[in-house]
């Protein structure tokens, strides 16, 4: 009953806030199938234990694609590792598909996603899997990044970026037995599953369709960030290695309260971040990029001196960018004041946004972040 109320709950809550979300299910029953390419999201990885079901009846299978059982539509059960595999109410085995039937949503830890499961054991417990079409995967992802309101020549350009970011990904990791891409920022793309769907990413999503950035004929990184603070990076004074698409170019994203930020840290904290400092006496600037941004910032403590370089400024400290200034107090702490928020690499989502306002449509948005790419199908395998 719980599991019942769960979804119910999720439809009543969507409803109240988009009038929309309504129909929900209707709209998942009309929108049309992409059978392009399937994506391995990781939802849960390596924990004792994971909540599943599905919103109509599943059929359960092992390994071998040998239907197990059935699960009952709208019923929680708890997956868990045991030796030798999985154990998943009344059946063992070394791993379990769901497969929902009609158009069912599976249900993985709370919330509610498009496609099949697969929960598998690894070394340190149970994964589970959401494989999912690429382009279902993006009705999600596009309202997780952005804001659904947004432009549309903007929910575009993050359309097209976030599908060539999903399909590098997926290249790269081609030989992972398990996953492409996970749901969180930290890493990859907000992911989480269809409370984040709308007409709007519908429509960001279906008036892309299959399309991805490419330079000289191979898939880019394309990653992007919440705004730059007034001018995005060339990606070698951030991750070190060079790219010729990833320049940095003057941003439109002034004005945007979240891009402004400050941070007060006293000695102690930046220790408890960086033990091996000892007490922290000094933080200095040494290098900025050719756009202002911090390249290289030492910390000095009474047991020496750590010097930190690129993205490493910025995730150390847990700042949102590495744009800013440094000035110590006469208690002796350090206030940070900055610009930005993210790595500053590629698209800037505000300056989208703000040059879609300017009537830019998402191909101009593209190309003036991602410099000489071109659009190309989807030749994935």
């Amino acid at each position: 009953m719980k599991f019942q109320l769960l979804l119910a709950s999720l439809f009543s809550q969507l409803k109240g806030r988009h009038l929309w979300l309504s129909i929900l299910v209707w709209i998942a029953l009309i929108v049309p199938a992409q059978a392009a390419v399937i994506l391995r999201v990781a939802i849960e990885r390596d924990v004792k234990q994971v909540k599943v079901g599905s919103s109509t009846a599943a059929v359960l299978k092992d390994g071998s694609g040998r239907t197990l059982g059935e699960l009952p539509q709208m019923s929680a059960f708890i997956a868990q590792a045991v030796p030798g595999g999985v154990a998943l109410d009344k059946w063992r085995s070394g791993l379990f598909w769901i497969e929902p039937t009609g158009k069912g949503f599976v249900y993985i830890n709370d919330k509610w996603y498009r496609g099949r499961t697969l929960v598998v054991p690894t070394s340190k417990g149970l994964t589970a899997v959401n494989w999912v079409d690429l382009e279902e995967y993006l009705y999600s992802v596009i309202g997780g990044e952005m804001d659904t309101r947004w432009p549309g020549e903007a929910l575009k350009a993050q359309a097209i970026t976030a599908r060539t970011y999903a399909i590098y990904e997926r290249e790269k990791r081609r030989n992972d037995p398990l996953f492409d891409v996970g749901d969180s920022p930290d890493k990859w793309q907000i992911y989480k599953g269809v409370i984040s769907e709308s007409p709007t990413t519908y429509a960001a999503v279906d008036g892309t369709a299959g399309q991805v950035l490419t330079y000289r004929n191979q898939i880019i990184l394309s990653v992007f960030h919440a705004c730059s603070g007034g001018h995005t990076e060339n990606v070698e004074d951030v991750w070190g290695s060079p790219q010729p698409y990833l320049r940095g170019v003057p941003d439109f994203d002034q004005n945007v309260p979240e891009c402004n930020w400050v941070r007060t840290f006293t000695p102690a904290e930046i220790s408890a971040s960086i033990p091996e400092m000892g007490n922290v006496k000094e933080m200095k600037i040494e290098q900025l990029s050719p756009h202002q941004s911090v390249k290289a910032l030492s910390i000095i403590g009474d047991k020496g001196t750590k010097v930190l370089r690129g993205e490493e400024v910025r995730t150390a400290l847990k700042l949102r960018s590495t744009r800013f200034t440094v000035t110590k107090s006469a208690d002796g702490s350090f206030t940070l004041q900055g610009l930005g928020y993210g790595h500053a690499l590629g698209m800037s989502q505000w300056g989208a946004y703000n040059l879609a306002l300017r009537k830019y449509n998402h191909l101009q948005i593209l190309n003036y972040y991602y410099r000489g790419v071109a659009l190309a199908p989807i030749r994935a395998k």
